[in-house]
């Protein structure tokens, strides 16, 4: 029986190792790319390009990284998804998200906004494996999460949320605004996907950290929180500042939509091209330097 037990984790060493598993993993993840992107579809959670994104994602995903790579992928994607249909039925929500940019089904902009970061660093780690890639890698998935939640949660406060420049005030979807229940839901968020890289780093192979278990996967959680959390605010001041926001003529309200109650809007702030995906981004992208630094400091 051992024999026999040996000889089947020698094959999924071969199946998920090396050269030679990584087009074993590249097939695996193009057929559960493809499959997670239909039932998305079917769901309306993507769009038709939005799906094909995904889907050439989570083959990179899988092919250059593995299940702690790719499954941070997944649980971003679902846990929002599915705080994105819950809160359909919710009026506030509806009534803020007509001030965003972008609602509904994710499209390929979202997509790769998300998740581009994330594969670039997986293709970094499958050149040149370090695991200062890892915890960079971490930031960035407990960045986008933390974001994302906070904004399907943080609209339903009761409590109308605070600018974050100017400490004043705003209507509810007002990109900047951030809220008690925002903040919490970030961290939350943030909090999921370390969790989540903790227990995948317990896999044979997944993680090369030299030390003690205990240590490394305070150290994982910690880096997430923190960094994600980090990111959040980061993204929140952005949108506050250089994102380009326009008023509605009609109703005069603040928005992220340059049409809006069937008008064209005018630019009230920000740079034309910092979009909502150019501020993921870019606050993504200080997460991970940020989660980096939290791992050196804490040794």
């Amino acid at each position: 029986m051992w024999s026999d037990l040996y000889a089947w984790f020698q094959s999924m060493a071969w199946l998920f190792g090396g050269a030679e598993g990584r087009w074993a993993r590249a097939a695996i993840g193009a057929a559960g790319g493809i499959t997670v992107a239909w039932l998305a579809v079917r769901s309306r959670s993507l769009t038709r390009q939005g799906a094909v994104s995904a889907a050439v994602m989570g083959t990179g995903y899988t092919a250059l990284g593995g299940i702690l790579w790719f499954g941070a992928l997944l649980v971003f994607f679902a846990t929002s998804s599915r705080l994105s249909r819950w809160k359909r039925k919710h009026r506030r929500k509806a009534e803020a998200e007509l001030l965003y940019e972008k609602t509904g089904a994710r499209d390929a902009g979202q997509v790769w906004a998300n998740g581009g970061a994330g594969l670039a660093l997986c293709a970094a780690h499958a050149i040149w494996p370090h695991t200062g890639w890892l915890y960079v890698f971490i930031g960035v998935m407990a960045a986008v999460n933390a974001d994302t939640w906070a904004t399907e949660l943080g609209s339903l406060s009761r409590v109308q949320p605070i600018s974050i420049r100017t400490g004043r005030r705003v209507p509810t979807g007002t990109s900047g605004g951030i809220t008690a229940v925002g903040s919490a839901a970030a961290a939350a968020g943030a909090l999921t996907v370390g969790v989540f890289a903790a227990c995948a780093a317990l896999l044979p192979g997944a993680w090369s950290e030299e030390g003690q278990a205990g240590t490394v996967l305070v150290a994982i959680v910690a880096t997430a929180l923190l960094g994600g959390v980090i990111g959040a605010f980061v993204d929140s001041y952005l949108g506050a500042t250089v994102q380009a926001m326009y008023r509605c003529e009609e109703c005069g309200k603040e928005t992220e939509r340059v049409e809006h109650c069937g008008r064209r809007t005018s630019v009230v702030r920000g740079l034309p091209w910092m979009n909502n995906d150019a501020v993921n981004v870019l606050s993504s992208v200080v997460a991970g330097a940020a989660a980096w630094g939290i791992s050196r400091w804490l040794g």
